[in-house]
């Protein structure tokens, strides 16, 4: 009788390191809807506007005004930017360094784009802690990474 098995994975494959799974599929999530909200936003930036200003007069919040003077190509390069932090993402899921770099490159232009955009002194500090913390992690884990 033979035994049905599964085919291993050849053993001098390097394993991905849980923090390293753990991170990218944050960062499918996170990236993959703020991909999906800049497009539509960029897409139907007018009617954007008109329900953020009713937003606006029913609850005082901070920066919406920020945000409805903006152009739609701040969405659209945010967008492209996303879109950037998932293929440096997919890069990382499969152990290349390339991934680190892609993925880095597109954070550090989203921690700039407002700035370039709605005129800021200085990036959001969100921005930059969630940024620089995910940079950070990512890099702990180059050393799996070829």
């Amino acid at each position: 009788m033979e035994e049905n098995t599964l085919p291993q994975p050849p053993e001098n494959r390097p394993k991905r390191p849980n923090l390293l799974t753990i991170l990218c599929i944050l960062t499918f999530i996170g990236s993959g809807m703020n991909l999906f909200s800049s497009l539509v936003i960029a897409g139907f930036y007018d009617i954007f506007v008109e329900i953020a200003k009713e937003f606006s007069e029913k609850f005082k919040l901070p920066g919406i005004d920020l945000l409805m003077e903006t152009k739609p190509i701040f969405f659209l390069v945010t967008g492209v930017c996303y879109a950037g932090s998932l293929v440096g993402a997919v890069f990382m899921m499969q152990l290349k360094k390339t991934g680190f770099h892609i993925y880095t490159i597109f954070q550090i232009l989203l921690v700039l784009a407002p700035m370039y955009f709605m005129h800021l002194s200085h990036p959001g500090a969100p921005d930059l802690l969630f940024s620089g913390l995910f940079v950070l992690l990512y890099g702990m884990n180059l050393k799996y990474m070829s």
